[in-house]
C-alpha cells in the first residue's frame, strides 16, 4: 500500500439552508487541511453527510478504496442519525468519532440563535454517537478541541492502529518448516486467523530456501556486506560466516518479496541443507520492517510486522522477543529478554556488533553470525497473541526497559532487561493466568492504547496488564470475558 489516508465525513442536514451547508463544508476542509499538517497520515475531507444515500455511497467507496485506512466523522450541526444506519451497517474500515467543534470558545458578544444553530456539535455528536452505540459498532471516540495537542496526539495514535489493521488485512507469512516440536502456544487455527485478521499463513520447504540461496550471486553478497559494514561494527574475523548470513538474507527477502509476504518464521530443528540458522540475516530483515518469529511462531512473526508498521515512521522500534530468565533479588526484580540470535537492532541502545559464536542448539554446521547489543532504556510494552480455541486473545503488558544491571560478558546475544508492571512477580502471575506466550513483540513505539484500538478494530479479546493489575482482578476479568466471548 503506497498511499495511506483517512477520510473525513462530516454530518449535517438541510434544515438550516444552503448557506449553513456551505459554511460547514468550508470549515470541514479547513480543519482537515490544518490537522493533516500535524497527523502522520493525511485526513482528506470527502463529503457533508446529509442523506442516507450519500452517506452509504461514501462508506461503500471507503470500503473498496485501497488508500483509505479508516473514516473520521464529526457532526458540525445536528445530523439525524437514522440517515447513517445503512452506511454504518456496511462499514468495513476502522471508524473514529471526533467529538469536537469549530470554535474553541463561546463568543459572549456574538452568540445568538443563528450561531447556536450552526455550532451545535454538542447536539449533533450525541445523536451521532447513539446510533453507533445502538449498532454495537467498534469505534474510537476522541473528544476535545480539534487543534489541541492532546486531540492530535490521540488521533495520530488511532491512525497508526488503523494502519496496523490495513497491514493485517494484507498479511502473508512465509513459514520455513513447521513449529518447534511439542510446543503448544505457537500453534493456532490458520483458517480462523485468516477469517478474523486477514492473514495468509503458508509453508515453504527448507529446500526451496536452499535452492534460492544457491542462486545468490557474489555481487549480491558484496552489496549486502557493504550494507552490514555501514550499519554495524564487525567484531569477528570469521568473515565467511557473515557472508553466509548475507546469502541467507538475500534469498529470504527474494522469496518473501516474490510472494508478497511481510513476515516469516523458521525453526532451528529444520536447517536441512544450511550451515547456519539465519541470525544476522533475520535481524537485518526485521530492521527493514519485516516480521519474524522463531521456532515456527507465525503469530508473533505477523504481529512483529504489524506493530513495526504502527510505529514511528512506519517501521518503529518493535521486535520479536522472548522472556528468558529472571533476576529475583528483592527490590531488584528484572526480566531478561533475548533470543538465540534474532532480536531486531531497532531496540539497540548503541551501534550493534556482528559476532560469531557457537550455538549449542539446532542443526548448525558452523558458528552463526549475529548482532550483539544491549536494548535501550525506556517505557515499552510486550504483546502476545494467543489462540484460545474459538477466539483470539491479545495480551499486552506495560514494562520499563533499563540498562542491564550487569555486563554479562559471556552472553553473546542481543538482550533487553526490564521491569514488568506492576512488579515482576505480580506481572508474571497475571501473564501466566492470562495464558501469555513466551514469545512476544516488544515495542518502544506502540502503546497499550493503540493495541487496544487495534484489537477493537479486529474484534478480538484484549487483556491489559498494568500498574494497577492483580492476579485476582485478572482472574475476574478473564471469567467475564470468557462468558462474553462465548456469546459472540
Amino acid at each position: 500500500m503506497k498511499i495511506r489516508e483517512f477520510w473525513f465525513v462530516v454530518g449535517s442536514q438541510f434544515l438550516y439552508g444552503p448557506e449553513v451547508l456551505e459554511t460547514v463544508e468550508a470549515r470541514a476542509k479547513e480543519m482537515a487541511e490544518e490537522m493533516s499538517r500535524k497527523l502522520p497520515y493525511p485526513l482528506v475531507f470527502k463529503t457533508i453527510g446529509v442523506t442516507c444515500e450519500g452517506i452509504t455511497r461514501i462508506i461503500k467507496e471507503a470500503n473498496y478504496s485501497d488508500e483509505c485506512c479508516g473514516i473520521v466523522t464529526w457532526c458540525h450541526t445536528f445530523s439525524p442519525s437514522k440517515m447513517w444506519i445503512n452506511g454504518f451497517a456496511s462499514l468495513q474500515k476502522p471508524y473514529c468519532h471526533l467529538a469536537t467543534q469549530y470554535n474553541k470558545e463561546i463568543p459572549n458578544d456574538e452568540i445568538d440563535m443563528d450561531f447556536m444553530n450552526l455550532n451545535q456539535a454538542a447536539h449533533g455528536d450525541r445523536e451521532h454517537g447513539f446510533i453507533a452505540a445502538r449498532l454495537r459498532m467498534p469505534r474510537k471516540v476522541i473528544a476535545g478541541y480539534w487543534q489541541s495537542e492532546k486531540v492530535i496526539s490521540r488521533l495520530s495514535d488511532w491512525m497508526k492502529a488503523a494502519v496496523g489493521v490495513a497491514v493485517s488485512k494484507q498479511m502473508k507469512v512465509m513459514r520455513f518448516g513447521d513449529n518447534m516440536r511439542e510446543v503448544a502456544v505457537t500453534e493456532g487455527d490458520k483458517v480462523e486467523v485468516q477469517l478474523k485478521l486477514g492473514w495468509q499463513v503458508n509453508t515453504w520447504a527448507q529446500g526451496d530456501l536452499v535452492k534460492e540461496m544457491n542462486a545468490v550471486t557474489e555481487a549480491e553478497v558484496e552489496e549486502k556486506m557493504a550494507e552490514y559494514l555501514a550499519k554495524y561494527d564487525v567484531a569477528t574475523d570469521n568473515i565467511d560466516a557473515i557472508r553466509y548470513q548475507a546469502k541467507e538474507e538475500v534469498a529470504i527477502k527474494k522469496m518473501m518479496d516474490r510472494e508478497g509476504c511481510l513476515a516469516f518464521s523458521n525453526t532451528f530443528q529444520d536447517l536441512y541443507g544450511m550451515e547456519q540458522l539465519p541470525g544476522l540475516a533475520s535481524q537485518n530483515l526485521m530492521a527493514q520492517g519485516y516480521g519474524y518469529g522463531g521456532e515456527g511462531d507465525w503469530k508473533v512473526a505477523a504481529m512483529t510486522a504489524i506493530m513495526k508498521a504502527m510505529g514511528e515512521g512506519g517501521n518503529g522500534a518493535s521486535a520479536f522477543m522472548e522472556d528468558y530468565t529472571y533476576h529475583l533479588v528483592e527490590g531488584q526484580e528484572y526480566s531478561l529478554g533475548a533470543h538465540m540470535l534474532e532480536v531486531c537492532p531497532s531496540l539497540a541502545a548503541d551501534k550493534p556488533r556482528i559476532e560469531t559464536h557457537f550455538l549449542g542448539i539446532g542443526m548448525n554446521e558452523k558458528d552463526p553470525a549475529r548482532l550483539v547489543f544491549e536494548g535501550k532504556a525506556g517505557k515499552a510494552i510486550v504483546a502476545s497473541l494467543i489462540d484460545m480455541g474459538g477466539r483470539l486473545r491479545l495480551i499486552v503488558q506495560d514494562i520499563e526497559a533499563v540498562k542491564p544491571i550487569m555486563p554479562m560478558p559471556n552472553l553473546p546475544v542481543a538482550r533487553v532487561m526490564w521491569r514488568a508492571m506492576p512488579d515482576l512477580t505480580t506481572g508474571v502471575e497475571c501473564w501466566i493466568t492470562a495464558g501469555g506466550a513466551h514469545h512476544t513483540v516488544l515495542s518502544y513505539d506502540v502503546t497499550a492504547e493503540q493495541m487496544r484500538d487495534w484489537a477493537r478494530m479486529m474484534d478480538i479479546e484484549f487483556v491489559y496488564i498494568n500498574k494497577d493489575s492483580t492476579p485476582e482482578k485478572i482472574e475476574e476479568e478473564l471469567l467475564i470475558k470468557d462468558l462474553v466471548w462465548k456469546l459472540k
